[in-house]
């Protein structure tokens, strides 16, 4: 438990409730013989230096051997048979590979998530062990490699582990895309959102169901297990005042599609009654504090 002053000034100690991993005399040695360095232009903790000859290394409990899990020169062979006219993708992985790791992490009907689906691997190897799978990828590569090759996966592509586990095609997949944020950072809607973008998280919130996106634009959202949705938003309407038409007064509920059934409206502000929201089995519901961000 010793300070340690390096060749910049800094004086550094041991973390809290842990010693040096050296006796001070040995670290003397050690910094004679040029063994020590600090990093961060030495604001940084010391290091020793270690050579490669002086560690054995640590043996891993568990090889995979190439002849088991495939080799990155036939994972490039497998995407290079399914993209003949794309440019490779850069670092993909071997379905034998994948098909290691789900056998020991997983079982059929488990929910297999990979957050950087890169060429599609993960979800294609999945698909075929009979496992429900989530994929995930920012970039250009969802188009360009993952939607295609779960299409052909579906289809029945012989690659990979197809031949081995038997595989000849089934199932399906949903591709979507993620929307604009609808929140700021200080949880008001965010400015220049479109009404069309807010009326898809709100239906979305609502029934858990996509809207289309060619829906109609009007305040009418839809009708769900008998529920009818409505969004007043940005002057929909064409204005009718309070606020372009986003305050849900009689007259502006006159103008509303009339539904039968219950009726949910977003807006605002509401200028009706408790009493005659609950006659006409209204229930409000005020932007953008009860718009659920899920």
């Amino acid at each position: 438990m010793y300070p340690i002053v390096s060749d910049s000034g800094e004086t550094h100690l041991p973390p809290k409730g842990r010693c040096w991993g050296a006796l001070e005399s040995e670290f003397n040695r050690y910094r004679a013989e040029n063994r020590v360095y600090f990093p961060k232009n030495g604001k940084g903790k010391p290091r020793l230096k270690r050579f490669p000859w002086e560690d054995e290394g640590l043996v891993p409990m568990t090889l995979w051997h190439a002849i088991d899990a495939g080799t990155t020169e036939e994972a490039k062979k497998e995407i290079l048979a399914l993209f003949q006219d794309v440019e490779a993708f850069d670092t993909p992985k071997p379905e034998r590979l994948l098909r290691q790791v789900l056998e020991v992490a997983s079982k059929p009907g488990d929910l297999v998530l990979d957050s950087f689906l890169g060429s599609g691997t993960t979800a294609a190897v999945a698909h075929k062990m009979k496992r429900n799978w989530i994929g995930i990828e920012m970039s250009d590569n969802a188009r360009l490699f993952c939607s295609p090759r779960l299409r052909q996966v579906v289809n029945g592509e012989q690659g990979g582990i197809s031949e081995v586990i038997g595989w000849n095609g089934g199932g399906g997949y949903r591709y979507y895309k993620l929307g604009v944020p609808v929140f700021d950072d200080t949880g008001h809607i965010r400015e220049g959102i479109s009404f069309e973008q807010l009326a898809a998280h709100v239906w979305f919130a609502e029934t858990g169901t996509a809207r289309s996106s060619s829906a109609e634009k009007s305040p009418f959202l839809g009708k769900h297990h008998g529920t009818s949705y409505y969004l007043l938003f940005n002057g929909i309407l064409g204005d009718l005042t309070a606020t372009g038409g986003n305050v849900l007064t009689k007259r502006i509920l006159k103008a509303l599609t009339k539904t039968e059934g219950p009726t949910v409206i977003y807006g605002e502000a509401c200028a009706i009654s408790s009493e005659l929201l609950l006659e006409s089995k209204i229930t409000f519901r005020q932007t953008p504090y009860d718009i659920k961000a899920r």
